[in-house]
């Protein structure tokens, strides 16, 4: 050992630790209840994110066909052939929907489609987490003509 160095211990003391400890404390205090309400958040942008693509392959069916299924060919016409009503001349092999299928909105339930709509050629809609018509909160419709 050299001369003027000493030797030093190279560990926290327990006050250094408590007060780690209670500044992990205040900060989980503060973010946590943040991001407890940010699941229902994400489930209605999911819901909007799906409407979007759901638009879009709309969009393209009309494209191919001239018109947009109807309420009762709904969204299966998408991704089958639809065998009622006016009949598609030239219905994309392999459907419009990427995965094949009609994605059911977050909350397992399926879309509400319309056709011609009540706010323009189409509407989409989402009952939400209660499932019904209406409702307030977390309970409030996701609605195609409302999207951004």
């Amino acid at each position: 050992m050299q001369i003027g160095m000493r030797k030093t211990d190279n560990g926290f003391t327990l006050i250094e630790l408590m007060v780690v400890i209670v500044i992990l404390g205040i900060l989980a205090g503060l973010i946590v209840p943040r991001i407890m309400g940010r699941p229902e958040e994400a489930r209605r942008m999911k819901a909007r994110v799906q409407m979007e693509s759901i638009e879009t392959a709309l969009k393209l069916y009309k494209l191919d066909n001239g018109l947009y299924p109807t309420t009762e060919q709904g969204l299966q016409a998408l991704v089958e052939a639809p065998t009622v009503g006016s009949l598609p001349k030239k219905w994309r092999e392999g459907g419009y929907l990427e995965k094949g299928k009609i994605p059911k909105d977050p909350w397992g339930n399926e879309y509400i489609y319309l056709s011609p709509g009540l706010h323009g050629e189409f509407d989409i809609m989402s009952y939400s987490a209660d499932g019904q018509p209406g409702g307030e909160g977390i309970g409030a419709d996701i609605n195609s003509w409302e999207t951004e």
